[in-house]
């Protein structure tokens, strides 16, 4: 892209408040800023698709437990992104790099080689879009965490999450002999049945979650994957075969409203009896993570094990709040990309 077609200005998203509960647009505001200039080492990144997580929403409580900076008030959150150099002053990412970063919420950054810019190889996967699946922390949880494989039952709750349903294929991968999954509506257990290569799916507002699991694994689960806490983690625990590993992903239970879905009572002499093994995990996206999924996803999606099931928002930053707000609102399935630019 040459400097002449570069604009003047950048429109970017902000955080002006933090919110009481429920997420609203008041939380927001769009500004328009000049064109940032990179400095020494820095580069120039024309922003073209950013991830939409759930876990955005803790980061703009005051206080958060996660081990990530949480966003201040009056300044542009941060947000994983993909995008492509347009102005280098830095040797090691030339004009032309297609790159991850974290500035995002907007539609043009200046990021920095010090602050994660990872660099990406575009042809290797069938889109941009594509290199904002959250593989790595889905293949920790089931791979590294629970040592899912082979003719294993596994349950993942929160399923149609971005997290929740590459876990599961990625389970369906490795020989896993059933994979279950819970989530909130008949919509979306038709998503996760017919895109997403689950074995089974269930609408958790339809029942005790245990009766669901004893229906549909009536021999009981080897894995859970956990994304939501609260009465799917008591059912998993209770179902569960003797050896059973649980990887513990998240609380979305217990993420907004404030309610107790982050303490849900452990049968401590249940999972003592069934020796039972639970492994809290978080996962920070490194290159060496990045590059190792990226080269497993391209192979499986060329195999066909695999498939990048996923809501695509277009729209730009303009409509970024209202995309959020929706997410939160449970109303998209899979991975959820915003496009930023064309």
């Amino acid at each position: 892209m040459s400097a002449e077609a570069i604009p003047t200005t950048s429109r970017e998203l902000r955080l002006v408040s933090r919110p009481a509960g429920r997420l609203t647009q008041e939380n927001f505001e769009l500004v328009e800023v000049p064109m940032p200039t990179p400095g020494d080492g820095e580069v120039l990144v024309r922003n073209e698709w950013m991830f939409l997580g759930s876990v955005y929403r803790d980061l703009m409580n005051e206080e958060t437990s996660l081990p990530i900076p949480n966003y201040e008030i009056g300044a542009t959150p941060w947000g994983t992104t993909v995008g492509t150099v347009v102005v280098s002053n830095n040797e090691s990412l030339p004009v032309g790099t297609f790159v991850l970063h974290y500035n995002g919420w907007r539609e043009w950054a200046v990021v920095s080689p010090e602050f994660g810019v990872k660099k990406l190889d575009r042809s290797l996967l069938p889109g941009a879009e594509y290199f904002l699946a959250n593989g790595p922390t889905a293949w920790r949880g089931i791979v590294e965490m629970a040592g899912a494989g082979e003719g294993d039952v596994v349950f993942v709750s929160g399923a149609t999450g971005a997290v929740g349903t590459l876990a599961g294929q990625i389970a369906k991968a490795r020989g896993a002999k059933l994979v279950i999954g819970s989530t909130g509506s008949k919509e979306k257990v038709d998503f996760l049945v017919n895109e997403a290569g689950f074995d089974a799916a269930f609408d958790y507002h339809d029942g005790p979650v245990l009766d669901r699991l004893r229906e549909l694994a009536p021999d009981g689960i080897t894995v859970c994957f956990d994304n939501v806490g609260g009465d799917q983690f008591e059912a998993a625990v209770e179902h569960a075969q003797p050896g059973a590993r649980f990887a513990l992903c998240g609380a979305l239970s217990g993420q907004i409203g404030g309610t107790d879905g982050d303490h849900p009572r452990l049968a401590l002499m249940r999972a003592i009896a069934k020796q039972l093994t639970f492994r809290g995990f978080a996962t920070f996206d490194t290159e060496e993570q990045l590059a190792a999924w990226n080269q497993t996803f391209s192979g499986w999606l060329n195999e066909g094990k695999i498939s990048f099931a996923h809501t695509v928002v277009k729209g730009g930053v303009e409509v970024a709040a209202d995309a959020f707000i929706a997410l939160l609102d449970k109303k998209y399935a899979g991975t959820v990309v915003l496009q930023l630019n064309d």
